[in-house]
Parts: structure tokens; C-alpha cells; sequence
């Protein structure tokens, strides 16, 4: 095994095998920990910028091992998977910051930071998976441990999202398993190849392969919470801030929007998923999910339920974009994937900062929140507007590739959807912004915070002023090299060569 295919395993180690000692840790371990959990995210990073690197100048990058005869356990890197695991190395190192000072002084911290990094190693494992089998063992690992992150409080209400959570991810990942299964009977190995491999085959039973398409996409809608898959969303609201900030950001919906994409391109191919009628189905369903979303969150009074239908409807951008089936289409999709998580992760972290500093909960409690807050207002405030759209922000390139994409394959109605759901994302947050900058504050607000000179502590503060100011790099040098824009149009390319 050459050092380059290594690699792959040592970026799957670097929060696997810190995942495992801290389990072992004693409470008072704090100082180990913490180190553990930076230097394994740092060491993460330093070998994804390699990968990515290497994958860029046309290296190959594989490490296969046969479970059983006529099925492999399969890690490759692709222009694709690097961009995932681009996102998820990074995002893990600013939440682990954060989780850091969340947690500082409470119980059961060994528990949160061990299950915390198997849940990074099983979305990595997902992004670097070559092939259906190792993407199933992965998703399904990845339920296993966001599941004590879930319900880490241990109260009734997170026992009973945790409950929630489980019914409605087992049972997607129960049609995610027929549908691999089917899928393999009939068509044998199914690693992911570019344009498709269900498109480089003949005579197979179309019918059969749009019942496991539907199969496939059901399991996979899920976690990506497509309606009506959505509902364990909302309710896991009740996780600690970080969680919340996982699921939404990198871990979990995106585990299921990327799966999407793999099935559409890598497994079906897109041009053949096309002849065979199956996207406009599913660009039907992302569009209404991003009205749904959009609507149900204008009716949340609660920040973090608000945020969460936003996250609803926002994925479903990255679904969209891979249904409508065009090149700008897809770069508009994929785009989405990077730059939705760093706006998300980024109200999540202020989310969480107004909760822990101000014991602040609700959109009708922030009167004033940007006088005591300011830093942590001015970060929601950018992700806020990226979201919405303004220009020059990264919400307003995902979205022009997306109508560029639509013009592309003259499925004019998308542009509708995109203008409907820019005017509702405005619905949502300029109230939240207009409170917090514009009115005066209830009440008396504390001084500061025990032991700090910042408005909270810095290790809350850092982490949304890092995520928001690469929201504002990744919007003013979209069109450099290894950019993420640049990164999604190599995907594009890749995609649609014929």
C-alpha cells in the first residue's frame, strides 16, 4: 500500500483513534482531552489539504479490502468526496473549539467528545466511501454515534427527540439497505464512478431500477429531511448547541444531501436517471421542501426551531440543483453543499451564544441583543444575510448558478421557487435582525461574563467570527483556485464529460 493511498486511512484515524481514548479518559482529563481533540483535528486538516492537492494534480487515490467475495470495503478520493471532507475537517476543528468552552465544567464531557469524533469519522468515512456497501456501513455508523449526542443532556424532552430520531433514521436506513441489496442482485459491484455505472450497463429492468431509486432516495431523505422525512429535525432542537451545529452543518443532513448526489451521478448517472424520468420527480420534491421549510420557519418563535426548518429548506437547494440536470445547475447544487454549512454552522454558534451568555431563547427576546452582543450579532448578521442572498454573499452565488441552471435546462418554475424562498428566508431573518440591532433591550443586561473581557467567552466567540468571516473569503474569492466555486465546476466537468 503506497503512502498516498495510506492517506486515506491516517485522515479516517486522525478522529477515530482520539474518538476511542477519550472514552476512556477520567473526568478530571480535561487538559488530555482537549488535546487530543485539537491535535487530531489539526493533523485531519494538514492531511486534507495533501489530498485535496494531490487530487487536483490527477492523483489516484484507493484502499480496497474484500468483506466477502464480490464485495469490498472501499475508501477513494474524488474531486467530489474531497470537497466533502474539505468541509467536514474544518467545521470539526472550529466546533470542537467551541464544544470546548460549552462544556467547560460539566459532567459526562468524555461520553460527548468521544461519541463527537466517531460521528466525524463515520461523515468522513461517507465522503471518502468508493462504493454503495462502504457508504451503508458508514451512514448507518454515522446514526449510531449522533445518537448519544442527541439525547448528551439525558432529560425527558432529549430522551423523547432521541426516540424521534431513531424511528425516523432506522427506518430510512432500512430502505437504504433493500435498495442496495436490490440494487445489487441485479447489477453486481456498485462503486461510484463518474456519469454513472448504471449508465456503462445493458438490459436491465428499468422498472425494477426506478422502485430502487425510489427505495435509495427515501432512505437517503431522511437525514438530508426531505418532507415528509423531516420531522426528527426539529425536535432534536433540543441538543446542546454543538450538536445542533453538527447535524445542521456537516454530520448529518449533509450525510444525506451528498448521498443524494452520489446516487444521482455516480450510481445512476445523471443523463440516464434523466431518460429513465426520475429527477423531475425528485426536483418537485426538493422545491416544495424549500417552500415547506421556508413557510414553517416564519412561524417559530423559538431560534434554534427556526433555524432548524431553515436548514429544511436550505439543503434541499443541493438536491435541487443535482434534479434540474445541467452543468450550472450542478455547480449551483454542489456550491450549496460548502457554502450552507458555514453560514448554518455560523447562526448555530450565535444561537448558542445567546442561549448560554444571555439565557436568550426566543426571536422575541432579542430586542437590543447586538448592543450586548455585538460580535456575536454581527456574525449572525452576515450568515443571516448569505442566506437570504444578498450579494455578494455565498447563499447569492449558490443561488445564481442555480437560476442559471434552470434557464440552462428551461425549467423556468425553479427560478419562482428560488425567488419565493429568497423572499421567506427575508421573512425570517431581517425580523431577527431588526430586533437585534434597532431595538432598545427590555431589560438590564449583565455586565460581563466570570473570567472574560469579551461579551462571552472566547472560546464561543472565535468559532462564529471564524465561520462568518470565511462566509465573507469564500464569497469575495469565489472564482480563485480550489476555491470551493472552482472546486464544484471540476465536480461539474467531471459529471458531464462525455
Amino acid at each position: 500500500m503506497s503512502w498516498g493511498n495510506s492517506l486515506l486511512i491516517l485522515i479516517l484515524a486522525s478522529s477515530l483513534l482520539p474518538g476511542i481514548v477519550i472514552f476512556f479518559l477520567k473526568g478530571q482529563s480535561n487538559s488530555l482531552r482537549t488535546t487530543l481533540n485539537l491535535i487530531g483535528a489539526c493533523i485531519k486538516i494538514i492531511f486534507v489539504i495533501a489530498l485535496i492537492y494531490g487530487v487536483y494534480l490527477g492523483h489516484q487515490f484507493e484502499t480496497r479490502w474484500q468483506l466477502v467475495p464480490g464485495i469490498d470495503l472501499v475508501l477513494h478520493a474524488d474531486t467530489l468526496s474531497v470537497l466533502f471532507v474539505g468541509l467536514s475537517s474544518v467545521l470539526w476543528l472550529v466546533t470542537t473549539i467551541y464544544a470546548i468552552g460549552y462544556f467547560s465544567g460539566t459532567r459526562n464531557q468524555s461520553r460527548f467528545f468521544g461519541f463527537f469524533s466517531l460521528c466525524v469519522s463515520a461523515t468522513i468515512g461517507i465522503a471518502l466511501a468508493g462504493n454503495l456497501i462502504t457508504f451503508l456501513i458508514f451512514y448507518e455508523l454515522l446514526t449510531l454515534t449522533t445518537y448519544p449526542l442527541v439525547v448528551h443532556k439525558g432529560n425527558a424532552a432529549a430522551l423523547r427527540a432521541g426516540k424521534v430520531y431513531l424511528i425516523y433514521t432506522l427506518a430510512g436506513g432500512a430502505m437504504l439497505i433493500v435498495g442496495v441489496a436490490w440494487l445489487m442482485s441485479i447489477a453486481g459491484p456498485l462503486d461510484f464512478t463518474s456519469t454513472g455505472i448504471l449508465s456503462k450497463m445493458e438490459h436491465l429492468n428499468e422498472s425494477a431500477l426506478k422502485w430502487i431509486f425510489f427505495l435509495l432516495i427515501a432512505g437517503l431523505g431522511v437525514k438530508a429531511a426531505l418532507f415528509p422525512l423531516h420531522g426528527w429535525l426539529p425536535k432534536a432542537m433540543v441538543a446542546p448547541a454543538p450538536v445542533s451545529s453538527l447535524l445542521h452543518a456537516v454530520a448529518v443532513v449533509k450525510a444525506g444531501a451528498f448521498g443524494i448526489v452520489r446516487v444521482v451521478y455516480d450510481v445512476y448517472g445523471v443523463e440516464y436517471s434523466n431518460q429513465l424520468g426520475l429527477l423531475m420527480p425528485l426536483a418537485y420534491v426538493a422545491s416544495f421542501t424549500i417552500i415547506f421549510g421556508s413557510v414553517r420557519a416564519l412561524f417559530q418563535d423559538e431560534l434554534k426551531p427556526r433555524l432548524a426548518y431553515s436548514t429544511i429548506s436550505q439543503v434541499s437547494y443541493i438536491t435541487l440543483g443535482t434534479a434540474i440536470a445541467g452543468p450550472l445547475a450542478t455547480v449551483g447544487g454542489i456550491v450549496h453543499l460548502v457554502h450552507q454549512g458555514l453560514m448554518k454552522i455560523t447562526l448555530f454558534f450565535c444561537a448558542g451564544n445567546f442561549a448560554e451568555t444571555l439565557k436568550l431563547h426566543n426571536v422575541s427576546e432579542l430586542d437590543g441583543v447586538g448592543k450586548r452582543m455585538p460580535w456575536t450579532m454581527l456574525a449572525f448578521t452576515i450568515a443571516a444575510l448569505g442566506m437570504i442572498g444578498f450579494p455578494p454573499l455565498a447563499g447569492f452565488i449558490s443561488k445564481t448558478y442555480l437560476g442559471l441552471g434552470a434557464l440552462e435546462a428551461n425549467q423556468i418554475w425553479v427560478i419562482w421557487v428560488l425567488v419565493a424562498s429568497s423572499a421567506l428566508n427575508a421573512m425570517y431573518f431581517l425580523p431577527i435582525l431588526y430586533r437585534g440591532w434597532m431595538k432598545q433591550p427590555v431589560g438590564e443586561w449583565n455586565v460581563a461574563i466570570k473570567g472574560t473581557k469579551h461579551e462571552t467567552r472566547w472560546m464561543l466567540l472565535y468559532p462564529p467570527l471564524v465561520t462568518a468571516g470565511l462566509v465573507i473569503v469564500i464569497s469575495i474569492f469565489a472564482n480563485v483556485e480550489f476555491s470551493p466555486l472552482k472546486w464544484a465546476k471540476l465536480i461539474a466537468e467531471r459529471e458531464y464529460v462525455q
